[in-house]
């Protein structure tokens, strides 16, 4: 996954801003989504949030800013913003929160 920060990718959100969860009923206070046509650890594809965007999106192009390894499970998250070193690790960590709060993560930053 290293292989992905500082890279330009297409997200397609499958939850976006202010969506709820469809199993935990909580809202998704950013939007969410996966890059099309690559395999994560889960078998599904790469998920991936997206910071620094307020508005429900459908697709967005940016750059992998951070990766959140998740040491107590099988999948990875992306962080992708359109700026690269816009947002601090611990910015990042506040902006995900919400949901990595659940899981024992690392954040490698670009």
């Amino acid at each position: 996954m290293s292989s992905y920060l500082g890279k330009k990718v297409t997200v397609k959100m499958d939850r976006p801003l202010g969506s709820k969860h469809p199993e935990h009923n909580f809202i998704y206070p950013l939007n969410y989504g996966f890059i099309p046509d690559t395999l994560s650890g889960d078998g599904e594809e790469i998920d991936a949030y997206i910071i620094g965007e307020f508005e429900p999106l459908e697709v967005y192009e940016g750059y992998v800013v951070a990766i959140i390894e998740r040491l107590n499970d099988t999948e990875d998250k992306l962080v992708v913003c359109k700026e690269l070193n816009k947002y601090s690790k611990e910015q990042i960590q506040a902006l995900v929160e919400f949901q990595e709060r659940f899981f024992n993560t690392t954040i490698l930053t670009y």
